[in-house]
């Protein structure tokens, strides 16, 4: 059974995100206060999604300043935690408002995460409309599923400085890229990605199988089975050194 979820977002790195989604248990985060090094907030249970409805994700309701509802932020890496704040934004492909990553924290890995809190789930088809805007050395636009916890997570991005899209897995905080279905490591496989201009991102995921596209182009299929079981969805910029937002 599956679950369609309209999830829309946008990231100076925009994104605009489409999630088809199969059944599983849900979590809520505990709350993220704690800045000791290395520690990671428990995701806890929360009740079960229903399955084969379709839930819509913006942030036009939310008030301006601060966290939009059913969503909470984490932090995979080192550094401070990314500030997230609803504003205004004309460019939003829902109006008004944006959720903006506003961070200019330096350092090298450092990945903010906005996570949904209503659901979890194990196959989906996620897209998202994102916008590169702005950062120094990365301009990317991430999304996240079957996310255990702000260290254990798949995520596929797209990266506007790179002109590529890869497909990670995070297992224990550590970052890899995982090889292509008949092609092997390639880290991911080069797309365009222009600079202040919407772009598409999707992944589907069946299983094991992962299918990746960009901008209605199939780009690779990948196989893995670290994570078998549901987890959340989320939103993971990479404008590191300068200023992202999420829009919706």
């Amino acid at each position: 059974m599956k679950i369609k979820i309209l999830l829309i977002a946008f990231l100076s790195c925009g994104l605009f995100i489409v999630v088809g989604c199969g059944i599983g248990e849900m979590f809520e985060s505990s709350a993220q206060t704690s800045k000791e090094k290395g520690f990671v907030p428990e995701e806890k249970p929360a009740p079960l999604q229903e399955s084969g409805k379709t839930l819509e994700y913006n942030f036009d309701k939310d008030k301006a300043g601060g966290l939009p509802e059913k969503f909470h932020d984490a932090l995979t890496g080192k550094g401070t935690r990314g500030t997230w704040t609803v504003t205004a934004d004309s460019t939003a492909p829902s109006q008004p408002n944006v959720i903006a990553q506003t961070s200019t924290d330096k350092t090298n890995y450092r990945f903010p995460i906005l996570i949904a809190d209503e659901g979890s789930f194990k196959d989906l088809d996620l897209s998202v409309k994102f916008k590169p805007i702005s950062g120094k050395v990365d301009q990317a636009a991430g999304l996240v599923w079957r996310l255990r916890d702000a260290n254990n997570y798949y995520i596929v991005r797209a990266n506007a400085r790179e002109n590529n899209v890869v497909l990670y897995k995070v297992e224990n905080g550590k970052r890899s890229d995982l090889a292509l279905v008949g092609k092997g490591k390639t880290y991911g496989a080069k797309a365009p990605v222009p600079g202040n201009q919407w772009s598409e991102l999707r992944v589907t995921a069946s299983g094991k199988l992962f299918t990746v596209y960009a901008n209605g182009q199939k780009l690779y299929d990948v196989e893995d089975e670290t994570f078998k079981e549901a987890g959340k969805i989320g939103l993971r910029p990479k404008p590191r050194l300068n200023r992202a937002s999420l829009a919706g």
